[in-house]
């Protein structure tokens, strides 16, 4: 199967999750839109979602599915999102779309995180995937070399604005062995609006696609 494919059949898998007149959250990236487009036969069961992204949001009103402002909505049944990297212990790299922020909300909401993925965005160790980190815009040169001092090698995420208007670096050969106090490290960088890592609150649960079928733990 090609990776396209795999991510197909993790959207698809994940459809099983999705309940009957509940308000679901939805994350933003490639295999997450191919979850977006499973839900076509069922949009009309559905109470609504919340979106991590605008992009997510236009594709989810397509179907007919109704967008809900996150502070009209007190919790969520599930979180569907995808990962730019994801250990054995269910930690995370996410945010290579520039959505970590509203990912890392939406997700504290939910009362499940269902992480999809394909079998390439396995690691042991997180940090081969570069860090994306959402700055304040006047804090990017200082928070860049506290960056530096914890190990990294930021680089400016040229020509990208996030959805709340700020900037990303992306901090490259970056080996992180305690995701937890990595994440709170770097979150207390005062121009940090948050990182990355997904240690915090990790996926609850995960559907990788591999070549041999869906595996889910």
């Amino acid at each position: 199967m090609t990776q396209d494919e795999l991510k197909q059949a993790v959207g698809q898998a994940a459809i099983k999750y999705v309940k009957p007149g509940t308000i679901i959250g939805v994350g933003t990236g490639s295999t997450v839109n191919y979850f977006i487009d499973a839900l076509k036969p069922i949009a009309s069961q559905l109470d609504g979602a919340v979106a991590s992204s605008v992009q997510s949001a236009e594709r989810l009103r397509k179907l007919g599915i109704e967008v809900l402002d996150l502070n009209s909505v007190d919790r969520l049944d599930i979180y569907i999102d995808g990962a730019d990297e994801i250990t054995p212990h269910n930690a995370m790299i996410k945010g290579g779309g520039a959505a970590l922020t509203r990912e890392k909300i939406v997700s504290a909401v939910a009362k499940t995180f269902i992480c999809i993925v394909d079998q390439s965005k396995q690691v042991d160790v997180l940090g081969q995937f570069p860090l994306p980190v959402e700055v304040i815009p006047m804090a990017r040169s200082y928070v860049a070399r506290e960056l530096v001092k914890l190990g990294g090698m930021p680089e400016y995420r040229q020509g990208v604005v996030t959805d709340n208007g700020n900037i990303i670096l992306d901090v490259h050969n970056f080996e992180i062995l305690d995701p937890v106090a990595m994440e709170k490290a770097i979150n207390n960088i005062p121009g940090v609006v948050t990182n990355g890592i997904f240690a915090l609150r990790g996926a609850d649960q995960v559907i990788i696609g591999t070549s041999q079928g869906i595996t889910e733990r």
